[in-house]
């Protein structure tokens, strides 16, 4: 966090000279907002983003994100102002509307809501979703009905009163903390969620399986810095990576751990390694989670394309004179990696700002 008057000047200084420079805006126009801004913070210790200034900063936020391959599509961004927002109410409201504005029957549509930010200890909003749509985990003599990964916040949400219908695919509620008020739950309402059953193009008997996932991704944890203001309450969503479910939520030993099911309906020899059937069986529970999504009209890219648009990413970024950063190890896809462009590249994994950072899980901390 910025500590002094001085840090928040000098952070606020930089962004606008970056922002202002990119959308075109003259010298003149930057040092007459950086006085605003250092007249505002001398009367009252903060400042307030214009809502030019939010949206480009958490586009710009989105370009820097190290760990994301989609980065071809920052400019693209729908940015929320939702800093109006004074109760609980308000903010499940914000957070509803945007999952139908993303959702968008299936035509999903890159977006992020921006609450308030945080003023100090006291004044901080806070939405205790890793992503405001997951699945529960129910954990019950050493085994789990659901996600594994959902199970901490699973015991949170029934501890503040929630009940699930104890399914593998119970979709969790909204939990949200204004101000050190205790948390509040909400509902997800009735047909807001948009799920996608999960079928394979040339066995009938995958279906089975009874799989099924979320069609949008929305991170709801991270906190986005901008000219040193931070949003600890700031939900963005892009599109899925087909492998992020067919190749991790799916298929890891501690997430749904479906290989072993996927290889006993193909028949293959589950008893040895040297049969590769972890590795086919891979293979095929991604062609179903391409060809289900497709085949429901929802929005998903394939790990091979994803990783040419990073390309493209990187060329645009060239021209303009910025340096691309990464972090390697999550810009490889989990399936194929040296099969994509990416794997031969080599990127520095250095911060730079606005950004989206972590936060620590306030049911840890409660």
């Amino acid at each position: 966090m910025i500590e002094t008057e001085t840090e928040l000047y000098e952070e606020a200084e930089r962004f606008i000279a970056e922002c202002y420079a990119e959308l075109g805006k003259t010298e003149a126009e930057a040092v007459q907002r950086l006085a605003e801004i250092r007249e505002e913070i001398h009367s009252c210790g903060a400042y307030t983003h214009t809502m030019d200034e939010l949206r480009h900063g958490a586009r710009m936020a989105w370009r820097n994100s190290n760990k994301c391959i989609g980065r071809l599509f920052w400019k693209s961004l729908e940015v929320f102002d939702a800093r109006d927002a004074e109760t609980e109410e308000q903010m499940a409201e914000a957070v509803f509307n945007h999952i139908r504005y993303a959702t968008n029957g299936g035509k999903v549509r890159p977006a992020i809501t921006v609450f308030a930010p945080q003023k100090n200890e006291q004044r901080k909003l806070r939405i205790w979703n890793h992503q405001l749509v997951r699945y529960a985990g129910y954990e019950h003599g050493g085994r789990v009905t659901g996600d594994p990964a959902s199970v901490q916040f699973t015991a949170a949400c029934l501890k503040l009163g929630w009940q699930g219908k104890g399914t593998p695919f119970d979709v969790l509620p909204l939990v949200v903390q204004m101000d050190g008020r205790e948390p509040r739950w909400f509902e997800l309402p009735e047909g807001l969620v948009l799920e996608v059953p999960l079928v394979h193009p040339e066995l009938p008997a995958f279906g089975e399986l009874g799989l099924r996932w979320y069609a949008v991704p929305f991170i709801s944890d991270m906190k986005l810095e901008i000219g040193g203001l931070h949003y600890t309450a700031a939900p963005f969503n892009g599109w899925y990576m087909g492998t992020e479910i067919g190749a991790r939520n799916l298929a890891d030993k501690d997430r749904y751990n479906k290989l072993p099911e996927v290889a006993k309906l193909f028949g293959w020899d589950t008893t040895t390694n040297t049969s590769l059937w972890k590795d086919k069986a891979l293979v095929e529970l991604n062609v179903a989670v391409l060809h289900s999504f497709k085949r429901s009209g929802v929005s998903i890219v394939d790990h091979h394309t994803a990783a040419e648009q990073f390309m493209r990413f990187e060329e645009q970024e060239a021209k303009q004179g910025r340096e691309v950063t990464g972090e390697w190890s999550w810009l490889i896809p989990p399936m194929s990696p040296a099969a994509t462009p990416i794997w031969s590249r080599t990127y520095k994994n250095k911060k730079k700002t606005p950004a989206y950072s972590y936060q620590s899980k306030p049911y840890e901390l409660s």
